[in-house]
């Protein structure tokens, strides 16, 4: 059996792509178009995306269900780590006082970090108490839309 492993993961990293866009999330995928969105006045919650299973199993299934909820950010964005390594760094530049976590959540207010849910916070914990973290994130920063 051959099997193209490079064509195998195009396509994982394509359905993880496909499921932030899906949920309403903008790819960044250039330091400029970070830099652009991020020191933009409002929220900004950034879900840094990765292939790794508690991305697939646990943060992006959060990052979508979370938004059923009466207060959001003003913008949702994602970069992805170890594919949009230039536009992922940039957005790490801006989590200060964190180091680099993927998948992880970052809550921006007026281009500045709040708080961050790392993957510590996301790994072995089941998806709903990713999303009460997110929205508890959302209750203290965000207005009601």
């Amino acid at each position: 059996m051959d099997l193209n492993f490079d064509l195998y993961m195009n396509d994982v990293v394509d359905q993880a792509r496909n499921e932030m866009i899906e949920a309403g999330y903008e790819q960044l995928t250039t330091a400029d178009e970070v830099d652009e969105v991020l020191q933009q006045e409002g929220t900004t919650l950034v879900m840094v995306n990765s292939v790794c299973g508690c991305a697939g199993g646990m943060a992006r299934p959060a990052a979508a269900h979370s938004l059923h909820y009466d207060k959001l950010p003003d913008r949702l964005v994602t970069v992805f780590a170890g594919q949009d390594k230039e536009a992922t760094q940039r957005a790490r530049e801006y989590f200060e006082g964190y180091a680099p976590s993927s998948p992880s959540f970052a809550l921006m207010k007026d281009g500045k970090i709040t708080q961050m849910i790392e993957r510590h916070q996301i790994e072995g914990h089941d998806v709903m108490d990713v999303i009460t973290q997110l929205q508890n994130l959302f209750e203290e920063y965000c207005e009601e839309r």
